[in-house]
């Protein structure tokens, strides 16, 4: 029960970074995951794959297919709404940590 409590709100977390490094530049699936990781965040590439995907029908990411050795490689980076729900959920994310801290 717990830890699917803490895997929903971590969700929110994960999409913030996802924003937060697809703004900065051009984002891949296991770069991510590399990325996640080092923040202590443990998921898989099948609950990461549909984040990025669902991101990207709201509107948020911009897929851009690649070539890479060979294979197709998709990239994500942030569209203007997706720059705008980055702002307002680094807002509210530093009211609620001043409040908590």
């Amino acid at each position: 029960m717990e830890e699917r409590v803490l895997r929903k709100l971590f969700l929110g977390f994960i999409q913030i970074h996802i924003l937060h490094h697809a703004k900065e530049e051009p984002i891949y699936g296991t770069w991510m995951l590399d990325e996640l990781k080092e923040h202590g965040y443990s998921i898989s590439s099948g609950t990461l794959y549909p984040i990025l995907h669902s991101m990207e029908q709201d509107g948020l990411l911009l897929k851009e297919n690649k070539n890479v050795e060979g294979k197709i490689r998709k990239y994500y980076t942030t569209t203007p709404k997706g720059n705008e729900v980055l702002i307002e959920a680094r807002n509210k994310a530093f009211e609620l940590f001043k409040e908590i801290k």
